[in-house]
């Protein structure tokens, strides 16, 4: 037992042990190759998870809110989606009525299910002016700002008729209020603001979506469905979306035959 012992400490057994062959670096004719790697360790895989949960937890609970985002300008005309329902629409009247604005106009391209731009009356920007008279607003105060946009960009469609309005109509606009449905809010305010360009504020009312409650979205297949898709087209329009340049807004006074 102790030759053994002394065998084994001596020098040349102790480099014989380091000097083993070595398993090959590669195989299968230099296909693979062994390397070492870092991996996480259970506390590591605890950690990550964590994070991950957090970061869930902050969309759902921020997701919501910073879509429907209100935030109203000093401004004494207010817009109206047109393709909105019909308890939005009782919002739109409720904001005009209850606020110094002095006209109303409505916005939107053809109605779904039409499949092409037939004329104007055809639109869900009359749609809409025929809600709000219906509900309760003179005919005075209501102007329909039709667009034939059918397919893509229907927002950005719409914002550029109506930007196109108040400058054939000589009107001059330094701010306008948009109402809208609670997740559309934010994308409308971006596009809108693209249409106009910077000289134009534009504020955005969004109204609450009375199908699901806002604090508990994702527990309906309806809300889930709508936070993905309007998270998915407002991150498109920020990032992908680049219009050409906006035409000024005339800032000469309007008349009253022009702005009939």
């Amino acid at each position: 037992m102790r030759d053994t012992l002394d065998d084994l400490s001596t020098p040349k057994a102790f480099g014989a042990s380091h000097l083993a062959p070595a398993a090959p670096r590669r195989a299968l004719w230099g296909l693979l190759d062994r390397k070492e790697r870092w991996s996480l360790s259970w506390r590591g895989r605890l950690v990550f998870a964590s994070a991950l949960l957090l970061i869930g937890a902050l969309c759902v609970n921020g997701a919501y809110p910073f879509l429907a985002i209100t935030h109203r300008v000093n401004a004494n005309i207010l817009v109206v989606e047109g393709w909105i329902n019909e308890y939005a629409i009782r919002a739109a009247v409720k904001e005009f009525q209850s606020n110094h604005y002095e006209r109303v106009f409505t916005t939107g391209g053809p109605v779904v299910g039409t499949g092409r731009y037939i004329n104007d009356f055809h639109t869900s920007a009359s749609v809409g002016a025929d809600l709000l008279r219906k509900n309760g607003l003179p005919n005075g105060s209501v102007q329909m700002v039709p667009s034939r946009v059918m397919d893509r960009d229907r927002t950005y469609g719409s914002a550029v008729a109506l930007r196109n309005w108040f400058r054939d109509h000589n009107m001059a606009v330094s701010g306008i209020n948009i109402l809208t449905e609670d997740l559309h809010a934010r994308r409308t305010r971006l596009l809108f603001q693209k249409a106009f360009g910077k000289d134009v504020q534009v504020g955005i009312i969004a109204v609450a979506n009375v199908d699901y409650p806002a604090n508990r979205w994702w527990h309906y297949s309806q809300g889930l469905k709508d936070v993905v898709s309007e998270s998915a087209a407002y991150v498109y329009a920020r990032l992908f979306f680049f219009p050409s340049e906006p035409a000024p807004v005339q800032k000469g006074a309007a008349s009253d035959s022009d702005t009939r």
